[in-house]
């Protein structure tokens, strides 16, 4: 059984029924009993229009449990007879789905959950193991995020840009459990390259690639954090990068700035640079000017300190640095790295683990200690 494929087709199988005027809900119900007869019947007998046999039988699944139910007997005599099998526009299906997914009424971690299951293909339980959440948790978020969507129609263009966030979040979930989630993304977002043409989508698509191609490199031996300058670049996947790097360039030609080709340029600059000291600090500081412009997230001006402390010195960095909110995330932390560039080691120290008892997680945390040990132990010497 080729589970690739079928992932593959869920989404255009999915929305060919919602446009046919089955609700949300019904149709990922109707769609899901489709895969598991498909995993039943396609090894012995399989189907020469595999796209065209799911449509055919989650149709007739969806039929099925209507006329089942007496509360829907109004959508069962709009459903009629039931339509011929046929080749359908699957441009259009997928791009709907996405948009549906990614409904400005569902929170972001609904979602995120919605596409992983709608668009993605993967199972509750394979969502649930990635979250780290009980299976039942899952079933339940994902189970109101189709209740939010259904009935919702589309005539109105959607919002790429809601779209685009949501496989961002997708993105930034990383690895965990036995579903990929980065690697995931890609695939999605190229999907979604490949039915719609926006130069946020190509500068996406190439941000994801430039920061995966990292990825081997972003961990040691011990799952310990290797932050950017200590990393092995011999491990950085060189193919990766070529591809994020030529998808971006296409994109900027097009002068349709957005933050996602300006975060993807800044991802570029790292990856040309051979070593952490042949980084390109001053237009990196350039692009972040861009991002802020674009954005005015305090996350940026956050990271855009950190990058002026390395074009301009510590010292430029922490005057960026006291402009900005205090209770930033990772603020604590780059005050202790621009202090310790800065030549104020016991300051940093303290800083690091002020920000180690702060951090989000168990790796950012035991990161932090490290540093403010290494710099106690020097300061002890």
């Amino acid at each position: 059984m080729n589970e690739a494929l079928l992932r593959s087709l869920t989404p255009s199988v999915l929305t060919v029924l919602v446009r046919r005027g089955a609700d949300f809900a019904a149709a990922e119900d109707a769609v899901q009993d489709a895969l598991v007869e498909a995993v039943r019947a396609w090894p012995a007998d399989p189907p020469r229009d595999a796209k065209g046999w799911l449509v055919t039988v989650a149709w007739r699944r969806f039929l099925d449990a209507t006329r089942a139910d007496t509360a829907r007997r109004r959508r069962e005599d709009r459903a009629d007879e039931e339509p011929a099998p046929g080749p359908v526009p699957s441009a259009d299906d997928t791009l709907r789905l996405y948009f549906l997914c990614a409904h400005p009424s569902l929170t972001p971690s609904s979602a995120v959950a919605l596409t992983l299951r709608a668009v993605g293909g993967l199972t509750t339980r394979q969502i649930a193991r990635a979250y780290l959440v009980p299976e039942a948790t899952m079933a339940q978020r994902i189970s109101r995020a189709k209740r939010t969507v259904s009935g919702i129609r589309f005539d109105q263009p959607g919002d790429v840009a809601t779209v685009l966030r949501v496989l961002y979040l997708v993105f930034n979930e990383g690895y965990s459990g036995d579903v990929d989630l980065a690697a995931e993304a890609v695939r999605l977002t190229r999907q979604l390259a490949a039915v719609i043409d926006h130069p946020e989508v190509a500068g996406l698509l190439a941000l994801m690639l430039l920061h995966h191609a990292r990825r081997a490199s972003r961990t040691g031996p011990d799952g310990s954090l290797v932050p950017l300058a200590e990393q092995d670049r011999g491990r950085w996947d060189t193919g990766a990068i070529a591809e994020g790097v030529a998808i971006l360039q296409a994109a900027l030609a097009r002068d349709q700035l957005g933050e996602f080709q300006a975060q993807a340029a800044i991802a570029a600059l790292h990856a040309d640079a051979q070593t952490a000291a042949e980084t390109d600090w001053v237009q990196i500081v350039e692009w972040y000017d861009e991002l802020v412009r674009l954005t005015d997230s305090p996350v940026v001006r956050l990271n855009r300190a950190v990058a002026v402390g390395e074009a301009d010195g510590p010292r430029a960095g922490l005057a960026v640095l006291a402009t900005l909110d205090d209770s930033l995330p990772r603020h604590i932390a780059v005050a202790a790295y621009l202090h310790e560039r800065d030549g104020d080691l016991a300051t940093a120290a303290r800083l690091y683990a002020e920000a180690a008892r702060k951090a989000a997680n168990l790796a950012e945390r035991d990161h932090l200690t490290r540093q403010a040990a290494r710099l106690n132990a020097h300061g002890h010497r």
